[in-house]
């Protein structure tokens, strides 16, 4: 994804807009952090299956960069960084996950649609303290963008993407409910799993 970036700063009209550069972003993401380290991964056939089946969303590349970051040994988060095309045109966020794997922040770090379609700080506060789940999507917990429904679902999926890739790269599995799956009964399992993550 991070070459992914780059491409699309080089290669995006210049009308755009570019707010945070990858590096201005990450020290956002884990401030404190005494290192941050990238870790790029070539998703296999059953990852970026899992990944799609519980997101919703297409992958646009194989290719992740997982970025962690620490303070001495402890871990602060991961951070991801969706690029993706909006109508005809690309923007970038980074969503930064907490070691749980819940949302800790949203930063958009550019934008090449028309700015009237811009995600504003208030559509994309919504998916803070937010994980995994059949209710992160629009119509559910999350409420569009009036007039902006292209960019309302982008977002979504790429925040969705993200988690997703969570959930298989950290977690190593697919222990999440994928997209429009019925959760779980409480207190329907049994054993050492029982309850599930």
């Amino acid at each position: 994804m991070a070459l992914a970036l780059l491409g699309l700063l080089a290669a995006a009209p210049a009308a755009g807009e570019v707010f945070l550069s990858q590096r201005e972003a990450l020290a956002l993401a884990f401030p404190g952090a005494d290192r941050i380290e990238r870790r790029s991964v070539v998703l296999d056939d059953a990852q970026a299956s899992s990944v799609e089946r519980l997101s919703g969303a297409e992958l646009e590349s194989r290719i992740v960069t997982l970025h962690e970051g620490f303070r001495g040994g402890e871990r602060l988060g991961y951070a991801l960084i969706d690029v993706h095309t909006v109508r005809t045109l690309p923007e970038a966020f980074m969503v930064v996950l907490s070691p749980a794997g819940v949302v800790t922040s949203l930063r958009m770090l550019a934008f090449y649609e028309p700015s009237e379609y811009k995600p504003t700080e208030r559509f994309l506060a919504q998916f803070g303290a937010r994980a995994l789940g059949p209710e992160l999507r629009l119509g559910g917990a999350i409420h569009g963008i009036a007039g902006s429904s292209l960019s309302s679902r982008a977002v979504t999926a790429g925040v969705r993407r993200s988690l997703a890739l969570y959930e298989v790269l950290v977690r190593g599995g697919s222990g999440a409910v994928a997209l429009g799956a019925a959760p779980a009964p409480a207190g329907g399992g049994t054993g050492a799993n029982a309850g599930g993550r």
